[in-house]
């Protein structure tokens, strides 16, 4: 790769849910992001409950990867896989999912970029999404808080979303263990 084309990567975080056979959507999505970006930083897979609706509970986890991709190819991308892996978008915005990936920073970006607010606004009102997120990619900054993830999530009130770690395994490598519930 050319100095140049280094220059022109961006750092993007995606997050990915499933509380439909989740296991398996989610190695079906995590094997399609390494195909296509080859080197994946992966936080833990964390379970909660399902936010907004009477749901089963969601698996997520967070996935920071570098591209030169434009937001629009990624976002084409990410919206096909979930079609590929039977996302029915006719149901309402709270409810399950086969597979949910959102971008949720993309770079520098903020503001509404294709069509995408950025960085996304879930990342700081929902735990299943800022726990993972300042887990790998805790040194990244909010651009419109100043302040960085790992910050946000330690003022983040662990009373309003219970989520904990679980065991999960990608291929042959244990990428999250179980252990206790975030104290609430």
């Amino acid at each position: 790769m050319k100095p140049s084309d280094e220059a022109a990567l961006k750092t993007v975080s995606l997050s990915i849910g499933s509380n439909q056979n989740a296991e398996h959507y989610i190695v079906q999505a995590l094997d399609a992001l390494q195909q296509r970006f080859y080197t994946l930083s992966v936080s833990s897979v964390y379970e909660s409950v399902a936010v907004g609706y009477a749901g089963n509970n969601f698996l997520n986890l967070v996935v920071v990867l570098e591209t030169a991709e434009s937001l629009g190819s990624v976002a084409g991308f990410l919206k096909q896989l979930e079609d590929d892996n039977g996302r029915v978008r006719e149901q309402p915005r709270f409810s399950s999912r086969t597979l949910d990936v959102d971008i949720l920073t993309y770079g520098d970006l903020e503001g509404v970029h294709a069509g995408i607010v950025l960085p996304r606004p879930e990342v700081t009102q929902n735990a299943y999404v800022l726990r993972p997120l300042a887990e790998i990619g805790g040194y990244l900054v909010n651009p419109q808080l100043q302040l960085s993830y790992a910050d946000l999530w330690q003022r983040y009130d662990k009373r309003l979303q219970r989520l904990w770690s679980i065991d999960f395994f990608w291929g042959q490598r244990r990428i999250s263990a179980a252990a206790p519930l975030i104290p609430v």
